[in-house]
C-alpha cells in the first residue's frame, strides 16, 4: 500500500499513474478533494490553458482559453470519479513512522501501514504571516474568497502579486474603498499581463489608493497603522486582506525527517529521477518539491512526477527481499 498526502492534481495523478501499475494505493487529504483550489479566489482564472492542467488523459474542457477555478473544480471532481479513485477526505496527517517498506502513517483520525509514501501537500496549505500586532483580530484574511462580503468597507490589501492584485480589483468594483499597501516600488512584473494595466490604472486615477515602499506595522480593530516613505499614516479600516503568500508545511516535513536545504528556499532534499527523498522510501510530488521558490514549479510541469514516483516504485517493489 502506497501512501500519498494531499489530493491536489498532482497527487490525483501520482493515484492515477499507481493504479495503471497495479499498485494499491490510498490519498489522504485535510481538506475537500483539491482543496487548495478550493480555497482559491471565488472568480479565478488559471494562467495556463485547460490542456496544460490536464491528468490521466481525461479532456479538460473550458468556456475560455484561461479555465476558471469553477471549471478546475468540476474537472478534478470528474477525474476522481473517473478512476473511482480511494480518497479519505477531511482527516490530517500528523506524522510518519517506521521505515522504508514498514511506514505507519498516522492522522488524527487513524493509522495505516505503508509500504511507500507520497507527499504531494503544495505550497498553499499555510500562509506568510506578517508577524506583528493585530494580526489575530477576525478582520484580517489571509485566504480572499468573495468580494461581496467587503462591499462598502474600507478594505487594506496587503501585497503587490496576483493574489493581492485581484483581491484590489473585485472588491473596489464590488464597492470598497481599497487601500493597497506595499513593500516594493511597484506592482510586481509577474502579475498575470492582462491584469496589470487595470491595477495600474486604478491606481493612476486615485480609484485605489496605494501606498509604495511601506510596511503594514500595526492591525487595530478600526483602523491600520502603515509605515510610509512619508512617516506613519493611520488609517480607518474594516477589513485587511493579508495577500502575502504561502509555503509549504514544513512542520509536516520535519515530523517525516525530510531534511531540507540550509538556504532561504529551504527545498526538500530529493532525488531529481525518482522525486525521492533523504528518508528512503517517502517521496515529494509537485509544487512542494520548490520549497519557498513557488514561482518555478506548476501544475503543468510538476504533472511528469506522477510517472516518474510511480515507475520507481514499481521498481523497488519487483526487486527481491
Amino acid at each position: 500500500m502506497v501512501i500519498i498526502i494531499g489530493s491536489g492534481p498532482i497527487g490525483l495523478a501520482t493515484g492515477i499513474a499507481l493504479q495503471r501499475h497495479n499498485i494499491p494505493f490510498r490519498i489522504i487529504e485535510r481538506g475537500c478533494i483539491v482543496n487548495s483550489i478550493f480555497h482559491y479566489p471565488t472568480n479565478m482564472t488559471f494562467f495556463s490553458s485547460s490542456e496544460n492542467l490536464e491528468i490521466g488523459d481525461v479532456p479538460f474542457i473550458s468556456h475560455s482559453d484561461k479555465p476558471t477555478r469553477r471549471e478546475a473544480l468540476e474537472y478534478y471532481r470528474r477525474v476522481v470519479m473517473h478512476y473511482d479513485l480511494p480518497i479519505n477526505l477531511y482527516e490530517e496527517v500528523q506524522t510518519i513512522e517506521g521505515e522504508d517498506g514498514a511506514f505507519k502513517v498516522v492522522t488524527d483520525k487513524d493509522e495505516y501501514e505503508a509500504s511507500k509514501v507520497v507527499v504531494a501537500t503544495g505550497f498553499y496549505g499555510k500562509a506568510k504571516m506578517m508577524n506583528i500586532p493585530g494580526e489575530e483580530l477576525p478582520k484580517v484574511k489571509h485566504y480572499y474568497d468573495d468580494p461581496h462580503a467587503y462591499a462598502l468597507q474600507d478594505v487594506l490589501v496587503v501585497g503587490a502579486g496576483n493574489s493581492a492584485v485581484d483581491a484590489a480589483l473585485e472588491t473596489w468594483r464590488k464597492g470598497a474603498r481599497v487601500t493597497m499597501a506595499i513593500r516594493e516600488d511597484q506592482i510586481k512584473e509577474t502579475v498575470k499581463y492582462w491584469v496589470k494595466p487595470d491595477i495600474e490604472n486604478r491606481i493612476k486615477e486615485g480609484s485605489i489608493t496605494a501606498h509604495f515602499n511601506t510596511e503594514v506595522k500595526e492591525l487595530r480593530e478600526k483602523e491600520v497603522v502603515l509605515e510610509t516613505p512619508e512617516g506613519e499614516k493611520l488609517l480607518s479600516n474594516d477589513f485587511v486582506l493579508a495577500m502575502t503568500g504561502y509555503h509549504p508545511n514544513f512542520e509536516l516535513m520535519n515530523k517525516m525527517g525530510i531534511e531540507l536545504s540550509d538556504d532561504e528556499n529551504r527545498l526538500p532534499i530529493h532525488h531529481e529521477d525518482s522525486l525521492e527523498t533523504n528518508r528512503r522510501g517517502i517521496y515529494v510530488a509537485g509544487v512542494v518539491c520548490g520549497g519557498m521558490d513557488t514561482s518555478r514549479l506548476f501544475i503543468e510541469n510538476s504533472r511528469v512526477h506522477a510517472d516518474q514516483i510511480a515507475e520507481d516504485i514499481k521498481a523497488k517493489l519487483e526487486q527481491p527481499a
